[in-house]
């Protein structure tokens, strides 16, 4: 399918339940609805901003990140109203609002198992986000297979004349319940969701091998992560001529985030 765009909107004697309507109108509904859907990117917008943050912050300030990497996704604007119509909602923008909570979507993939508690801590305890809805795929596994952890927030996004508090969902997962849950995709994908038996039952045992390889993983990681944690000053106690005495040295040395002793 083809990306959507405003001017796909045909002009031309458009129908609604087979009666006609005016073009100026069909255009005021379009602008609506784009305008509607720009809140939801500015919305992932949003929340990959502030898991970069904690990225970045996991970097400079821990020996150990437990995010490695975060892919965004906005529904297209057929896949929303087809959704709205298959469950039979109101086709209205506060009944899209209020019912369908996966337009817009962040996925977080970490190393191991007990990262996704640590994650989904950091994201929930942020003064602007409010948990609507916590699905436990970990705990309670799908019954092809699938694992991670689905959070529906609700976030503020500042427009130019309106503050609006939009969904999101955020799926947090290890990288081995990614790697399962593309595969399954492109297999479901392939066969249009009519997938073989054998082939279900295949991706029911990997999914069975990659459950066993990250607890393996955690395992290791509980190990290692056992010896002794540095010693860190606070900030505010630090002197600060040093930095300056080698910052205006004739050979000054160059200091990047994280390089302080502290």
């Amino acid at each position: 399918m083809k990306p959507w765009h405003p001017e796909h909107a045909r002009d031309d004697g458009p129908t609604d339940n087979g009666h006609g309507i005016a073009v100026d109108d069909l255009r005021l509904i379009r602008d609506q609805f784009v305008d509607f859907m720009l809140g939801y990117k500015f919305a992932i917008d949003e929340v990959t901003t502030k898991i970069n943050i904690l990225r970045e912050d996991f970097n400079n300030t821990h020996e150990y990140n437990p995010i490695e990497h975060v892919g965004s996704r906005l529904k297209s604007p057929e896949s929303v109203l087809e959704k709205v119509r298959r469950k039979n909602y109101a086709m209205n923008l506060t009944s899209i609002r209020e019912n369908v909570l996966d337009i817009a979507g962040v996925r977080v993939v970490c190393s191991f198992i007990s990262d996704i508690a640590t994650i989904k801590q950091m994201l929930a305890s942020q003064a602007d986000i409010t948990v609507l809805e916590e699905r436990d795929y970990i705990t309670h596994r799908k019954p092809n297979g699938y694992q991670s952890l689905h959070l529906i927030v609700s976030i503020p996004v500042f427009r130019s004349d309106r503050t609006e508090r939009i969904p999101v969902e955020i799926q947090i997962r290890t990288i081995a319940m990614d790697f399962w849950a593309s595969l399954e995709h492109k297999i479901y994908y392939k066969y249009r969701g009519e997938v073989p038996p054998n082939l279900r039952s295949d991706l029911a045992q990997a999914a069975e091998v990659a459950t066993q390889l990250d607890e393996q993983m955690e395992a290791l990681h509980r190990q290692v992560d056992r010896g002794p944690q540095p010693s860190r000053r606070r900030a505010d106690s630090l002197d600060l001529g040093v930095l300056y005495r080698s910052l205006t040295a004739d050979h000054p040395v160059q200091l990047r985030p994280g390089d302080l002793p502290l």
